[in-house]
C-alpha cells in the first residue's frame, strides 16, 4: 500500500482526468477502498477514476492484416516494448495506488495499439531523456509519452500521431498576471519549463522576439518535476509555468493555488501541434501503429479511453505518419 502522503498526494491530483474536457469542476471524492476516485463534471455527468493497479483497461482484438506488417523482428518476439514515463502527470502517465503500475492515457492507448497488433505490452518506464535514446537504439520499439512531432525530431525518428497538443500558461491564484497571449506579455517574466519540451522551443523562441523587439528578456528556470514547479510559483520564486495543457488545467482546478492565463498550440502560432507515437527511423513500424491507431479509432476504442480519462476534446480524426511537425528551432 502507498505511504498516507502519496495517496493524498494521488487524490489531490487525480480529478484533472476530467477537467481537460469539461473545463471546469468540483474537487476529488475519494472512493472507499476500491481505488476509485470519482470526480463530478458540469452538468451531471460523473466520471469514476480507477487508481488501482488493476486497470481493467479498454481492450481492441488483433487485425492479422495489420499484425502481418509489424517488423519480423518484433513481431517475432512476441511483445511490443513501449518507453514510457509515468512521472506523476495525470492524466498522461503516473503510479498507480501500488507506487509501481503505470497508468494514464498513454499506456492505455499502447495497449489498444498492442492489441491490434497481436503483441504482449511491456511498458518500459524511463526518464524523458533516456525516452528517446532508448527508441533510437532499438531498447524501446516505440515511445508512448506526450511527445510532439517535430521537424528536428523527424530527422532520427518516425510519428504516428494520436492526440493534438496544447498547451497552457500558468500563475499563482493571486498573481497580476491576468493573460498571456502574445510574447510581449512575458517579457521581464520569471517562468519554468521543462528542458527538451517543444514548449521550451516556443518559450525561447517568444523570448527571441522579444529581445529583437528590445523588450525585457525571460528569465527561464527548468523544472521536470511538478512538486518543484509548483512550490517555486507558490514561494514567488517563478511568475509563470508553461507546460501541457491537461496537467495545468487540472491542478488549477483542484489545488486553487493557480490559474490558467492563457494557452497555445503546441506548435506555437504557425502550425497545430500533435502528440504522436515515436518509433525508430525507418525500422517499418510506424505504419502499422498508425493502422492501428485508426483502426481503434474507426471502432470507437480510442474514443472510450480519451473519455475515460476526460480528454475528449484532444481526439484526432485519423491517424498521419510523419505529419509537418513544430518548426525548427531559429539558429
Amino acid at each position: 500500500m502507498p505511504s498516507p502522503s502519496r495517496r493524498a498526494a494521488l487524490l489531490g491530483l487525480l480529478p484533472l482526468l476530467f477537467l481537460a474536457a469539461c473545463g471546469t469542476g468540483t474537487g476529488p471524492r475519494a472512493g472507499s477502498g476500491s481505488g476509485a476516485v470519482g470526480a463530478q463534471a458540469v452538468g451531471d455527468s460523473t466520471l469514476k477514476i480507477n487508481t488501482s493497479p488493476e486497470q481493467n483497461r479498454v481492450r481492441a482484438g488483433k487485425v492479422d492484416a495489420i499484425a502481418a506488417k509489424v517488423p519480423a523482428g518484433i513481431r517475432g518476439g512476441g511483445e511490443l516494448v513501449v518507453g514510457i514515463t509515468g512521472d506523476g502527470i495525470p492524466p498522461l502517465s503516473f503510479l498507480a495506488d501500488d507506487d509501481s503500475t503505470v497508468i494514464g492515457v498513454e499506456s492505455d492507448i499502447a495497449q489498444l495499439v498492442a492489441d491490434v497488433l497481436g503483441l504482449k505490452l511491456r511498458l518500459d518506464r524511463t526518464s524523458w531523456e533516456n525516452l528517446f535514446l532508448a527508441v533510437k537504439s532499438g531498447k524501446d520499439h516505440v515511445g508512448f509519452s506526450n511527445i510532439t512531432v517535430t521537424e528536428e525530431r523527424k530527422d532520427i525518428y518516425d510519428f504516428a500521431t494520436y492526440r493534438v497538443d496544447q498547451l497552457a500558461w500558468e500563475t499563482a491564484k493571486d498573481s497580476k498576471i491576468t493573460k498571456i497571449a502574445r510574447p510581449a506579455d512575458i517579457a521581464g517574466l520569471k517562468v519554468s519549463v521543462g528542458s527538451g519540451t517543444n514548449q521550451e522551443k516556443i518559450l525561447l523562441d517568444w523570448d527571441a522576439r522579444n529581445r529583437k523587439a528590445g523588450l525585457k528578456p525571460v528569465e527561464v528556470q527548468y523544472y521536470q518535476r511538478p512538486a518543484d514547479y509548483y512550490l517555486a510559483l507558490k514561494s514567488g520564486r517563478i511568475d509563470v509555468h508553461f507546460g501541457p495543457n491537461p496537467t495545468s488545467a487540472y491542478h488549477a482546478a483542484v489545488s486553487g493555488d493557480t490559474k490558467i492565463v492563457g494557452t497555445v498550440s503546441g506548435g506555437g502560432e504557425s502550425i497545430q501541434g500533435l502528440i504522436a507515437a515515436m518509433t525508430q527511423k525507418g525500422d517499418g513500424l510506424v505504419q502499422p501503429v498508425s493502422d492501428a491507431l485508426n483502426t481503434v479509432i474507426e471502432n470507437g476504442k480510442y474514443a472510450e479511453v480519451l473519455k475515460r480519462w476526460g480528454l475528449s476534446n484532444e481526439a484526432i480524426p485519423a491517424s498521419q505518419v510523419n505529419p509537418p511537425g513544430l518548426p525548427r528551432q531559429k539558429k
